[in-house]
Formats: C-alpha cells, sequence, structure tokens
C-alpha cells in the first residue's frame, strides 16, 4: 500500500485552516523574538557605555543614529589569534566614572561573576583609540575592532535632529546585558539626561 505524498495530506486541510496555521506560526514566531529583546531590557544587567566620535558622513543615517564606544576596540592579548567573524566574549568592569570598559576577551565565555558581553570580530589590525575618539596608533595596531549589535540605535522619525548635532562625547548608552552575554540599548542620555527609552515590548 502506498503511503500518500505531504501535497496530497496537505491538499485535504481545507485553505482556510491552512492559511490560519501558517498565520499562527508566524505570528509565533514573531513574539518569540519580540519576547526574546523584551527578556534582556527586562532582567537583563544594566551597564553604562561612554560613545565615541564616528565620521560625521556616518553620524545618522535616516532614523539610525550610528554609535561607536571605547569597548569596540580590545585588546587582544598575546599567543591568542583571532579571525575577522570569530565569535568572543568581553569582560567589562566599571572605571572610576562608573562607565564601563573592557578588561579582558576570550574566545569561550569565562565563567566568572564579572558583566560579560558577547561580540563578533570585524578586523584584527585596529589601532587603540584614544579619548578624542580618534584612532592612536603609537602603541601598535593588534588590537581587535568588535560587534556588540549596539552600533546603532533606532529613534522616531523626526526626533533624532537633537542626537544629530550632539558631540558623541556627551552622549551615553545605558545597555542591558543578558547571562548569555546578548545586549540591547535601554536608554540615550545627553548630559546625563535622558533623550530616548526604549519601551518593554
Amino acid at each position: 500500500m502506498r503511503m500518500p505524498s505531504a501535497d496530497t495530506l496537505i491538499a485535504r486541510v481545507p485553505l482556510l485552516w491552512r492559511a490560519l496555521s501558517a498565520m499562527l506560526l508566524l505570528s509565533g514566531g514573531l513574539l518569540a523574538l519580540v519576547e526574546s529583546r523584551a527578556s534582556i531590557l527586562r532582567s537583563g544587567t544594566e551597564v553604562r557605555l561612554k560613545t565615541v566620535p564616528v565620521d560625521p558622513r556616518d553620524l545618522f543615517r535616516g532614523d539610525y543614529v550610528v554609535l561607536a564606544y571605547p569597548i569596540s576596540t580590545v585588546d587582544g592579548g598575546p599567543g591568542v589569534s583571532y579571525r575577522r567573524g570569530d565569535q568572543v566574549y568581553v569582560t567589562l568592569a566599571p572605571d572610576a566614572e562608573g562607565f564601563a570598559r573592557a578588561t579582558r576577551v576570550d574566545k569561550a565565555r569565562p565563567s566568572t561573576g564579572s558583566v560579560v558581553i558577547a561580540g563578533r570580530v570585524l578586523s584584527t589590525g585596529a589601532c587603540a583609540l584614544n579619548d578624542a575618539g580618534v584612532a592612536d596608533c603609537a602603541s601598535g595596531s593588534r588590537r581587535l575592532r568588535i560587534a556588540y549589535g549596539l552600533e546603532s540605535y533606532f529613534v522616531p522619525q523626526g526626533a533624532g535632529r537633537a542626537i544629530e548635532t550632539t558631540a558623541r562625547t556627551r552622549i551615553e548608552v545605558v545597555a542591558a546585558i543578558s547571562g548569555a552575554g546578548e545586549a540591547a540599548i535601554k536608554r540615550l542620555l545627553i548630559d546625563g539626561k535622558l533623550v530616548y527609552a526604549e519601551p518593554p515590548y
């Protein structure tokens, strides 16, 4: 006895039920995505991130603000080789002003009680950034440039003028980091004053 094909079985289900099933499946996937981000914002560890200047041409792209951070350029350490695209885990600790700074980078997630953010290596020959956000190659160019998914921030249409005209050194980001190292921007501040806050959903 021949088993009916999958197409034959699907054809037996009324079109309305097939459409409803597809809609439920897509809605479930979308809700899972939203809940994943919401859980980071809701229960993630908050860290303050200082921003550094970026190329003015990249300052504001439509409704997205382009951001860069001192923790985006990290010393890879001796004896470990990294390649572009590698997943890395950067351990953070607060500096004297309370901003997060990178203390070490690892290929595997460390089992310390510290805050660890996951990122991906963009390049392996970067120079360090000085306080003005300018590349300083005097100490060599063996640093890693790392992306954490915090490099662009959506703002409501037409509401980004305040950010567009503000020096990057005055902008501060409060990010939430999950136990797995995933990060999301929670709040954007200028001169310590709240400009935008992410809704929980």
